[in-house]
């Protein structure tokens, strides 16, 4: 099994030493067992989250391509300035 060497301060050293009876080794283990979890499950859940993103898109694609098609097939930028002319006569 392979051995990490971690660096903590003297009062913490010293409190540990006071609580001999816990296995320090294992408490360490457990705990880098648990974030190891809760990033595996915030990275699981992000990917999920992408996935949902690239379905608004598609449904804002839809809805942007019926904008389109209702205000006569043209182009974005023709509407603004057809707009701007009309405010500005």
């Amino acid at each position: 099994m392979p051995t990490i060497s971690v660096r903590i301060d003297e009062e913490l050293k010293r409190k540990m030493d006071e609580l001999s009876y816990i296995n320090w080794s294992e408490v360490i283990r457990r705990k880098i067992e648990e974030v190891i979890e809760e990033e595996e499950k915030k990275k699981k859940e992000g990917e999920e989250k992408k996935k949902k993103d690239f379905k608004r898109i598609k449904e804002a694609s839809i809805r942007s391509y019926e904008f389109f098609l209702n205000y006569g097939g043209k182009r974005s930028e023709e509407t603004i300035r057809e707009w701007r002319d009309k405010n500005w006569q």
